[in-house]
């Protein structure tokens, strides 16, 4: 029945196979994957690597190679972390513990963990993360450190947040300000673009002078960050969390609860608008960064998720079905495949890709009925900077 529908819907919409299509043939791997004579921990390393996420996947597994198993490594590390944030199953108590005690386990031989509920999507990650540690021990000291670092300022982060965002009554919001949000984005994600960096300049493969400008690695990680918050709050409030932060949606509703009722639904865009707003601010910071990448396998790496998360800020725009409960919010296959194809043009696709977005959302915007002016401004900044870029 599955091949069936997928079957109907492509003859209904057959650009999105076109490009899924061009992927496939015209796509050219700048490094090929061979596990052939690799470890078996190795292996299901890049096994859970394509179970957590398909675009990241793909972008890693095509890495230089002195990148390839260190990412795949530190990926994963920060996957299992970000497993028990996730779990609502597991008390505030012993997830704070477990997030700030996670850069110990890198070196437990054996350790793993099977405490998630069974529902949790990268559970089996945690409950072989013995595989993990073993590649994890097996880098170089430069590799681990870096791993180690980003894994306890995150663990630590976590922990420091998640009595705030995990909800006893999903009528009140934990994160109350925007320089809260700011800072719990920045332990997510931010701190990963900072690690990121540092993995790139200890391979010799990035110009070290990225490390002089830490805003503009953070602001890659907190883009992605920020669109996958604005994404998933159907999903987070199902689960008494909230991340959107008091000082935003209050302007619009008494109870964040109140976003999720249907007479407030010109109150709910509207307020999903200014987390866009606060997620778009990012967007030439990341441009900035990318535009210094020179390595291609690299700058894939980075551009490709940046990419979708454009794509995907876009799709949640002025989109009632965001605060809808089992609504997947979500780029479809052949668009995803067409701006994977973009971004390995280079910067002038990844701008492309970018400035049409920007477009979209401020075409959007200009036809509601409470257009948000400052969308406008920084979708025409963004495009700006990318016409004097040319």
């Amino acid at each position: 029945m599955e091949y069936i529908s997928s079957a109907l819907y492509y003859v209904f919409h057959p650009y999105q196979l076109r490009d899924i299509l061009k992927w496939k043939i015209q796509h050219n791997q700048i490094y090929r994957l061979n596990l052939g004579n690799e470890s078996e921990s190795r292996k299901v390393c890049f096994k859970f690597l394509d179970q957590t996420g398909r675009s990241f996947s793909a972008v890693i597994k095509e890495l230089h190679p002195e990148l390839l198993v260190p990412i795949c490594i530190f990926y994963l590390v920060l996957r299992g972390l970000d497993t028990i944030e996730d779990d609502p199953s597991i008390s505030v108590k012993a997830k704070a513990a477990l997030l700030r005690g996670f850069e110990d386990v890198l070196v437990k031989d054996g350790w793993t963990y099977d405490g998630n509920r069974p529902e949790e999507k990268d559970r089996e990650l945690l409950v072989h993360f013995h595989h993990v540690i073993n590649e994890y021990k097996a880098l170089k000291p430069a590799c681990r450190l870096i791993i180690k670092d980003i894994t306890r300022v995150m663990g630590n982060g976590m922990a420091d947040f998640c009595h705030k965002v995990t909800l006893n009554n999903p009528d009140k919001a934990g994160v109350m300000t925007i320089v809260e949000y700011d800072l719990y984005c920045y332990y997510v994600a931010g701190c990963v673009g900072e690690g990121l960096t540092r993995s790139f300049i200890e391979a010799q493969l990035c110009n070290s002078s990225l490390l002089d400008y830490p805003k503009l690695s953070r602001s890659m990680g907190a883009f992605l960050q920020k669109t996958n918050i604005i994404r998933d709050v159907s999903e987070d409030h199902g689960d008494h969390r909230c991340f959107w932060p008091k000082q935003i949606w209050s302007k619009y509703v008494s109870d964040f609860a109140d976003l999720f009722k249907p007479e407030n639904c010109e109150a709910a865009l509207d307020c999903s608008s200014e987390m866009v707003l606060n997620a778009l601010e990012h967007a030439k910071d990341c441009l900035v960064y990318l535009a210094g990448l020179n390595e291609q396998s690299i700058f894939n790496f980075c551009a490709v998720p940046q990419s979708m998360a454009i794509a995907t800020l876009e799709l949640c725009f002025r989109n009632p079905a965001l605060f809808e409960r089992d609504v997947n919010i979500k780029i479809s296959r052949g668009d995803a495949c067409q701006l994977m194809f973009e971004c390995t043009q280079g910067l002038p696709g990844l701008c492309r890709i970018v400035s049409r977005y920007a477009r979209r959302i401020k075409t959007k915007n200009s036809l509601s009925a409470t257009n948000l002016s400052e969308i406008n401004t920084v979708c025409d900044t963004v495009c700006y900077l990318i016409y004097t870029s040319e």
